[in-house]
């Protein structure tokens, strides 16, 4: 299988730790770019000299920070989400999507939601904690869970078009949960929004974080009930079956879609892989 998700992550992750062996830094523009340099984008932490600490990965203390200057000779900016696709091993992968994240929630969280007073790091965690002792608010990081899912129907399976996905590639269908909502619900109601039909025996696959925005995605198989496509036109602007052997452009084997997609493929025939 020619895909570089891995759902267990074999990988040492603690999160707001700094006792990695070597440093590196992630550096990100005001509109969510990368800075990369000539080795990638784990840049050299001697960079700067104030940064906010991710944790360490993989042994490394990785920090990030948001770089206002002209890059250096040698360096250029990369949109995140072409970074992230392009650099898919698990150190880079969790050092883009949690440095993100964490830079980002600093930034949104510089006040007390409450009492509006100014907020403080809280000791031994990842929060922030408001500096009005009668008020103490202790804020943490948003994750916002989701789910994606590949509906089959026999020998097919059903992708869908985003309007903002790349021309001809078409992925699994995904969505938000509610407040309230179990991942099982939310599957039926989002496939049911988007494109019209009911599924039954939804099966989980595995997760993946994603920083757009601020994803835990959920990755589910489920198959099809009843009911045709009908497209909701906004979110999806086209879906169809397809056979197994047919298949459009797909997602980047980075992304959880893939893994759905090539899981099932290689559960039908092995040998559809090879060619993809």
């Amino acid at each position: 299988m020619n895909s570089s998700f891995r759902g267990d992550l074999a990988i040492d992750w603690w999160p707001q730790s700094d006792q990695g062996t070597s440093a590196a830094l992630v550096a990100f523009s005001d509109d969510r770019q990368v800075l990369v340099g000539p080795n990638g984008p784990m840049l050299d932490a001697s960079l700067v000299n104030q940064s906010h600490t991710v944790g360490t990965i993989s042994g490394v203390s990785v920090h990030c920070v948001r770089w206002s200057d002209v890059p250096p000779k040698g360096y250029q900016w990369m949109p995140l989400r072409a970074c992230i696709l392009s650099h898919p091993d698990d150190l880079t992968f969790i050092a883009l999507s949690a440095g993100i994240q964490r830079l980002e929630f600093i930034e949104e969280h510089r006040f007390c939601g409450r009492c509006g007073s100014a907020n403080h790091s809280n000791p031994g965690d990842s929060g922030v904690r408001c500096s009005d002792a009668d008020c103490a608010l202790v804020s943490y990081p948003r994750i916002s869970p989701s789910v994606i899912v590949l509906v089959t129907r026999g020998s097919q399976c059903l992708l869908a078009r985003s309007p903002r996905f790349e021309p001809g590639m078409y992925s699994t269908l995904a969505g938000f949960l509610e407040a309230g909502e179990s991942a099982e619900h939310a599957i039926r109601r989002e496939i049911r929004e988007e494109v019209g039909i009911e599924v039954t025996r939804p099966r989980y696959f595995a997760t993946q974080s994603w920083p757009f925005k601020n994803s835990l995605m959920m990755g589910y198989f489920a198959e099809w009930a009843s009911g045709d496509i009908q497209v909701d036109g906004v979110e999806i602007v086209d879906a169809q079956w397809f056979e197994a052997d047919k298949l459009p452009g797909l997602p980047p084997a980075s992304s959880i879609s893939r893994a759905l997609i090539d899981t099932w493929l290689g559960q039908r025939d092995p040998e559809l892989l090879t060619h993809l």
